[in-house]
């Protein structure tokens, strides 16, 4: 469920006033994270790296209030239920981007996943779901990454998280992820919680 509420009687009163109108509002974090756990799952269930990934995501999401709110213009929404936002390459050879919704059990999770993602390459065509909070994600195993830094348009203000092809070392696997929030949505602490969730949550998935 969506539901507008009035900025000043939130915690992001201040933030709101101060970041809402601001020409550049989103905050870029990165941070490496051992995925070696991940990995690991991944091989042994069949379940593929980036619904894993994409769990974790909005499980170390859920237990933060900021990732229910969304800021636009002039508004403030609140949301009960996540959903994470992929980007498939679609049949066309084009990309097509389609919102699956969050499940705590990974089973269900997964495949709403396969479904949506599916659908969404063989249609060609773009989904939404305009009752829950989307978290954006984009992946690009082609190459390691350093750092990914989404463009602003304005249009959207999703917190996003992007990521490159992980990297094997000798005794772990890493991968830098990249975190862009709105600040009138979270602050840096609140980031940082999730950062700090997100590592948990990889840790003890399985």
């Amino acid at each position: 469920m969506k539901q507008e509420i009035n900025p000043q009687d939130s915690s992001r009163a201040e933030a709101f006033s101060m970041w809402m109108s601001s020409p550049v509002p989103m905050v870029t974090l990165v941070k490496t994270f051992d995925v070696t756990r991940l990995v690991k799952v991944s091989k042994k269930s069949g379940v593929k790296f980036n619904v894993l990934m994409c769990w974790c995501i909005c499980k170390a999401a859920s237990s933060i209030e900021e990732f229910f709110l969304l800021p636009v213009p002039g508004h403030l929404y609140r949301f009960d239920k996540l959903a994470v936002n992929v980007v498939v390459l679609n049949d066309k050879g084009g990309i097509t981007l389609c919102d699956v919704p969050y499940s705590e059990e990974i089973g269900q999770f997964n495949a709403d996943y396969l479904e949506v993602t599916c659908r969404a390459a063989k249609t060609c065509k773009s989904t939404s779901l305009e009752d829950a909070m989307i978290i954006g994600t984009s992946a690009l195993p082609h190459t390691e990454l350093d750092c990914i830094v989404n463009q602003y348009s304005g249009r959207w203000n999703n917190p996003f998280l992007a990521w490159g092809k992980y990297r094997k070392g000798l005794f772990k696997t890493t991968l830098p992820i990249s975190l862009q929030f709105h600040h009138a949505q979270m602050d840096g602490m609140q980031a940082c919680r999730f950062l700090n969730n997100l590592q948990h949550e990889i840790n003890r998935i399985g």
